[in-house]
């Protein structure tokens, strides 16, 4: 949508903020701004600008992000990326608003209930598609607490290419292993299959107790990001996803 022009009750009611008729009347009681001055037809066209989020306000709020709306989310333990799971959902920790914009904001991938880190979530399903297809390969690593110390062995198991999970007929692609203690590691993979740090130590004989997604392609989790909380990506940001690590 952005570089283009909408009906101004039709962008508000995308980004979540109610009907047209309750836009409409949010309008009609100048409660619209743009540049300082109110917007009180609301079947007016606008510019979908770069800059209209700093220019446009609503109820004396700066506009929500238009649609390319990319997040990092800090996931916390114990919740789900789903939108329909029982129990505490990732959609929860983010503007109520958020969770009516049309495009749906959808997670990129998944992290399981039992996993914390670094999350993506966009409405560009583009972009989205970008990151999780195969042959992008954008590499993340995770931080891995194992329930035995590690043999020494495992980062050339790993490296080789040729592990295979049970139940599955093609082997891994190479992953790497950082040692970070006895019974602790940092691993960094290209492929997102079902469970997969999980299921290869298991593979190797160990069991993973916790696990902590740390970076994307070449974007990290920030440490000031506390676990529950999100920020929006600028363009640069979300470029270096694709810049390795």
């Amino acid at each position: 949508m952005s570089g283009g022009s909408v009906r101004l009750d039709r962008l508000l009611a995308n980004l979540g903020y109610g009907s047209r008729r309750e836009i409409q009347a949010l309008a009609r009681a100048g409660a619209i701004v743009l540049d300082g001055a109110p917007l009180r037809a609301a079947d007016q066209r606008i510019a979908v600008t770069p800059d209209l989020a700093a220019r446009l306000r609503v109820d004396g709020e700066a506009l929500d992000p238009p649609p390319g709306l990319v997040v990092m989310l800090h996931k916390p333990l114990g919740v789900t990326c789903s939108h329909k799971e029982a129990g505490p959902l990732v959609y929860g920790l983010l503007p109520p608003r958020w969770r009516r914009r049309d495009p749906a904001l959808s997670t990129v991938g998944r992290l399981d209930k039992d996993t914390s880190g670094l999350l993506l979530l966009t409405d560009d399903g583009a972009l989205l598609h970008r990151i999780i297809s195969p042959k992008a390969r954008v590499a993340k690593r995770y931080r891995v607490t194992l329930d035995r110390p590690l043999r020494g062995d495992e980062g050339a198991a790993l490296a080789s290419g040729t592990l295979m999970l049970e139940g599955e007929d093609a082997p891994l692609l190479p992953v790497a292993l950082e040692a970070h203690g006895p019974d602790r590691a940092a691993v960094t993979l290209t492929e997102g299959r079902y469970h997969q740090v999980r299921r290869m130590f298991a593979a190797l004989g160990n069991h993973v107790v916790a696990l902590h997604r740390d970076r994307v392609g070449g974007l990290d989790l920030p440490e000031d990001l506390a676990p529950g909380a999100y920020r929006v990506l600028g363009e640069a940001e979300v470029a270096r996803v694709f810049a390795g690590g």
